[in-house]
């Protein structure tokens, strides 16, 4: 008998403090920068986003949302058997953000480790655990996208700072006999390494190069729009469906235009989309888990439906997963 992979639980977790984006336009005009409401809402969709206090890390969100998943799950810490972390701003440069929330959770001893794709990192993280169900390496895997992109902003340039906000989103992926997770789809291309980067890192305990999001906006939603595409007509095409067959499209929470583009692509109207960015912002490789989460507990998306995920980020990275609830 064919072992499949099911989700069977789901949480997230947004820091208290908010920002509307009136907050944010005050706070930019203390350093000289301008911005308004309009502007921010017309290009992207966003209305606020949440921010992590100066001590809370990575690791701090992911554990709120592991036990909301896990709870929603009904399985304790101890029964993981794989814990798999998407993140872009890890606690530390080693161990890996995975070990460190292992540890708060209490679920020491199963393998543990992070994957770096930056917003398409919770579609990878997935992906590898559903491949690891599969196989048998692994029976009860966390799944979780954990960010804390406040830290890397540069408030002195509006066209990035302003989309970006901190929060986690975590599932809980179990073997199945019945298929949950239809068809996978993974890819990178690495010479556009520049248009969406952090260009810095640490030698001999200084910073070197530039420790800051930098990104090519134009750039990004060109590429990013085609590739959606591409990715959500293969995971249908390997799983034998079709665009009539999604209920529900969730996409990486990034920009209110590239969602609505990729729907119109796909022949889907917006309300077959799952919209959260304009509550959190980009929050990278936590926005997918974190819509997901916001869905199924507002009744919104139910259990048997069928759901497109997709996502796409620096690297370049994209991919696409098709799953029933």
């Amino acid at each position: 008998m064919r072992r499949y992979s099911r989700i069977t639980g789901t949480g997230s977790y947004l820091p208290p403090r908010r920002l509307t984006n009136a907050d944010l336009v005050a706070e930019l005009a203390t350093q000289g920068v301008e911005s308004s409401d309009d502007w921010i809402v017309e290009r992207t969709g966003i209305r606020a986003r949440h921010f992590a206090a100066s001590e809370v890390c990575s690791s701090d969100l992911a554990l709120e949302a592991a036990r909301k998943a896990l709870e929603a799950a009904n399985l304790k810490a101890h029964e993981i058997d794989l814990i798999i972390v998407a993140t872009s701003t890890p606690d530390m440069v080693f161990p890996s953000t995975a070990c460190i929330l292992q540890n708060k959770l209490g679920a020491n001893g199963c393998a543990a480790f992070d994957v770096q794709a930056v917003c398409s990192g919770f579609v990878y993280a997935l992906t590898v655990a559903d491949a690891m169900i599969q196989t048998g390496a692994a029976s009860k895997a966390l799944v979780i996208g954990a960010e804390v992109f406040s830290r890397i902003l540069d408030f002195k340039d509006r066209t990035t700072c302003v989309l970006f906000g901190d929060g986690a989103g975590a599932v809980v992926l179990q073997a199945s006999d019945t298929p949950g997770i239809l068809a996978t789809d993974l890819h990178a291309d690495g010479k556009h390494v520049g248009i969406l980067c952090v260009p810095g890192h640490v030698s001999g305990g200084a910073v070197l190069g530039d420790p800051v999001l930098k990104m090519d906006g134009q750039a990004v939603f060109k590429l990013a729009v085609g590739v959606l595409e591409d990715a959500a007509r293969a995971v249908l095409a390997k799983a034998g469906k079709t665009e009539a067959d999604i209920d529900w499209l969730i996409p990486h929470q990034a920009n209110i235009r590239i969602m609505q583009s990729t729907a119109r692509k796909l022949k889907l109207p917006m309300n077959k989309v799952v919209v959260t960015v304009d509550q959190h912002g980009n929050t990278s490789a936590a926005s997918i888990p974190l819509a997901l989460d916001h869905a199924v507990r507002e009744g919104q998306v139910k259990k048997g439906e069928t759901l497109m995920l997709e996502g796409v980020g620096g690297g370049f990275t994209w991919g696409a997963v098709l799953l029933n609830l």
